[in-house]
């Protein structure tokens, strides 16, 4: 069935978004159609706001300023502490977790040679200028556990002046899970990560 122009269009656009196939973009549009003018308009209008949305030049995250909400807050810069993330929403995820008070750094990913990410890419000089600059005395380094986030843990380290402490978090068995069903790497993470109780 041939769909009218403008529905169609749309289905289109929902459809560029990961994990939206087709189907699901056509059943959200066909909802969308039902909407009343103004609620439709309030919609659009929030989707065309995220062209101008910023990123934070402090740590990269998201922000309507040059500085988002985490780095404009003095207190937080006084802790001394940068935890440092692969991506935005590892960020958001700590944060959600409300055991963080310190400041952030986003990657945007990882040191992977074959696919020509360097420490360039990563704005990593940036890392270290904020360090040396804030009087960082801790660095936590919250990145996922695969070989390419093991050298990017790697570099930093190497990197980081001595007085700086640097750790990563630990990683392993997930709060209700049950070893039988863990791989075995993630049961090596986990007896690498133990300590004492």
């Amino acid at each position: 069935m041939e769909l009218p122009q403008k529905l169609q269009a749309a289905v289109d656009q929902l459809g560029k978004i990961p994990g939206v196939g087709s189907k699901t973009a056509l059943r959200q549009v066909l909802s969308l159609v039902r909407w009343d003018k103004t609620r439709l308009f309030e919609f659009s209008e929030a989707f065309k706001e995220l062209a101008s949305i910023k990123q934070c030049e402090t740590c990269g995250l998201y922000s309507d300023e040059e500085q988002c909400h985490i780095c404009s807050k003095s207190k937080r810069v006084e802790q001394g502490c940068i935890c440092v993330v692969e991506n935005i929403s590892d960020c958001i995820a700590i944060e959600k977790s409300q055991t963080f008070f310190g400041t952030y750094f986003i990657l945007g990913g990882v040191l992977n040679p074959l696919l020509g990410i360097g420490p360039n890419e990563l704005k990593l000089d940036r890392l270290f200028k904020r360090i040396d600059h804030e009087g960082v005395q801790s660095l936590i380094l919250a990145i996922n556990p695969s070989v390419e986030g093991d050298a990017t843990c790697s570099y930093i380290r190497q990197k980081v002046e001595d007085h700086v402490s640097v750790e990563r978090i630990g990683f392993g068995v997930p709060m209700g899970g049950s070893l039988e069903y863990l791989d075995s790497l993630t049961i090596s993470k986990a007896l690498e990560n133990r300590k004492k109780f």
